[in-house]
């Protein structure tokens, strides 16, 4: 995603947020704050994420030392009101009402990556630190790649594998990246393929879509969307291999870099 697609006004909002939470220049002895419990660790593509946002949106009031607003210091990663990272991305979805300040709308991935930002902001060399290309990703994925041969972008390729038009608002850039490499182990248990025979012996394999207690419906391998009765079954397997191939190594680091760039960019609507 480009960070361009944020309107100032909402991430004015954010900040404004961040700041009312964040800890007074001058340390402890202004206030006191609680221990910060949180993950510790964060992927680099979710901290790099955020740095592109807080770059293009934020730094214009706080500062690339996040310092230039009153007695406000981003760069402690400390917080007043939120310990665990659970509890800041609650508090900018909610707002704080007794500041004056409104709730803040933010999809999952830019969440992860202001959080994931500003846990690590002192650590991160902003010269070094760059998003991939957008342009280039895009190119991969509807050509080297061949992604269209699955997956569908605003109606354009396939259904045999999920569709990608809103997966940036879905989707934080380390879950991407890791769905690229490692996509057994990242798929979506409702998109797990599916192997059903009737009891006819008509043996449909695809992807499913939707279960219930009775039925189960799939997009079968000729992308035909296909309702099964259960009584009508003899067998039903759910597999765990994904049939997307994966792209560690068919795909160089910068590559992937800009694949997952493209696709953070892919919001829908």
């Amino acid at each position: 995603m480009s960070a361009q697609t944020l309107s100032a006004r909402r991430f004015t909002y954010l900040t404004l947020i961040v700041s009312a939470l964040a800890m007074p220049a001058g340390g402890p002895a202004r206030a006191q704050i609680p221990a910060q419990d949180h993950a510790g660790q964060y992927a680099q593509a979710d901290i790099v994420y955020g740095l592109s946002v807080y770059s293009a949106q934020c730094s214009t009031c706080h500062g690339a030392e996040g310092a230039s607003v009153g007695n406000v210091n981003l760069r402690t990663g400390r917080f007043r009101r939120a310990t665990t990272d659970q509890e800041l991305s609650r508090l900018i979805a909610s707002g704080i009402p007794d500041a004056g300040m409104p709730p803040f709308r933010l999809n999952s991935a830019e969440v992860a990556g202001v959080i994931a930002y500003l846990r690590n902001m002192n650590a991160v060399d902003p010269s070094s630190a760059k998003l991939g290309d957008a342009s280039r990703g895009r190119s991969i994925v509807e050509g080297k790649g061949g992604c269209l041969k699955c997956h569908s972008v605003y109606d354009v390729g396939s259904l045999l594998g999920p569709d990608l038009t809103e997966i940036g608002a879905n989707r934080a850039p380390s879950a991407l990246q890791n769905h690229l490499t490692d996509p057994s182990s990242a798929m979506m248990p409702i998109n797990r393929p599916v192997r059903a025979v009737t009891k006819r012996g008509e043996v449909i394999s695809g992807r499913r879509l939707n279960e219930d207690t009775y039925t189960v419906q799939v997009i079968d391998s000729k992308e035909r969307l296909v309702s099964l009765l259960k009584d009508d079954l003899k067998e039903f397997q759910i597999l765990t291999t994904s049939p997307m191939p994966s792209y560690k190594d068919q795909l160089t680091a910068e590559e992937l870099t800009d694949v997952v760039a493209y696709l953070l960019s892919l919001k829908g609507s």
